[in-house]
């Protein structure tokens, strides 16, 4: 018995990841990459196969982008890899291409900003260097860091985290200013496009189940049968979901048992026929007979059926509001991208 939702899709998740680590990743990029000579428990050992080194992999105008670089944003789009001893091998090549084009983008971002002549007030960059001396637990893990990365040169790191700001300051110009999205641009949306926000006809139930053996023998079948029939009676006399869902607690086999047989809202498209067929025929509260469903016998009890209709916009707006800004930033950086490109001479792989 299996009626689950359908989750989304991962590339979703990595391009949302990675749309924002385009906007707003500058500060952790300054990180350091993990390092060959690093701790076993180090993010280094949990690169592995990757070895991290300062191998050309990229040109921006004459600027030479490295491995380490690369890795640094790999783990911008992808911030569990520590916890995950790296990258997941199928996740690797999409990964490895939005760091490169994040890596890229932020370069040409960068000379751009030095082409308009941009600075960082004194005060801002002050204040940047002391948030990122708190990344660091001990004043001795920020010497050691200093001393690694930029061979001991404060005015290297300086101009890393000034690189930063630069980059923060004109995407926030081109990007961050033009994409907010006001409440009349918001409710537009909903009036032009009611069919993005249809609720479909749901079902909310739960099951007490006894799944039958692959290759059952007909003894097996009746024998699940009659046990069916033995929970139906215990199952009509409850009168509560509380009380349904303690029974299917201790007794199902469905995977269900342990959120007490509650299934969320289901879409009546992603019902079986039989299953569909007795919800319609019950009324709140009910609880039906057993029904077969394929091999396996189930009992339901109906708990709350949602008519089609639609979201109303008061509990949707914010959400909407956020998803259109995104959509918005994600064009901006698009256009903002091919425009540095035009003149630019990049390559890459």
């Amino acid at each position: 018995m299996n009626f689950k939702l359908s989750n989304l899709g991962l590339s979703l998740a990595l391009a949302a990841a990675a749309a924002s680590a385009q906007i707003a990743s500058h500060a952790p990029a300054l990180k350091p990459a993990p390092a060959p000579s690093a701790s076993p428990a180090s993010a280094a050992s949990m690169m592995d196969p990757i070895v991290v080194t300062a191998e050309p992999v990229a040109s921006v105008n004459g600027t030479v982008l490295t491995q380490a670089d690369l890795v640094r944003e790999e783990y911008a789009i992808f911030p569990y890899a520590r916890q995950h001893n790296g990258i997941p091998k199928d996740m690797e090549p999409e990964i490895r291409q939005g760091a490169m084009r994040m890596m890229i983008f932020e370069e040409l971002v960068y000379q751009e900003a030095l082409r308009r002549k941009m600075t960082i007030p004194p005060a801002r960059m002050q204040k940047a260097e002391m948030d990122f001396r708190k990344t660091f637990a001990t004043p001795e893990e920020y010497n050691a860091f200093i001393e690694s990365e930029f061979h001991g040169s404060q005015h290297l790191l300086d101009a890393k985290i000034q690189r930063s700001l630069l980059i923060d300051s004109l995407l926030k110009i081109e990007i961050q200013s033009k994409s907010q999205v006001s409440l009349l641009e918001t409710r537009g949306y909903y009036d032009k496009h009611p069919e993005h926000f249809k609720t479909p006809e749901s079902y909310i139930f739960q099951t007490l189940s006894v799944i039958v053996p692959d290759k059952a023998t007909a003894e097996q079948s009746k024998q699940a049968r009659a046990r069916a029939e033995k929970d139906l009676t215990q199952a009509k006399a409850t009168k509560t979901n509380d009380a349904f869902g303690l029974l299917a607690e201790k007794g199902s086999d469905d995977d269900y048992r342990v959120m007490e047989g509650q299934h969320q809202a289901t879409p009546v498209d992603q019902l079986p026929p039989m299953i569909l067929q007795a919800l319609r025929s019950m009324k709140v509260g009910d609880v039906s007979n057993v029904i077969q469903v394929g091999q396996d016998f189930t009992i339901l009890r109906l708990n709350a059926h949602i008519p089609e209709g639609k979201q109303k916009f008061e509990a949707i707006r914010v959400t909407l509001a956020k998803d259109l800004q995104q959509q918005k930033t994600n064009q901006l950086r698009a256009a903002l991208d091919q425009k540095l490109r035009q003149n630019a001479k990049v390559q890459e792989p």
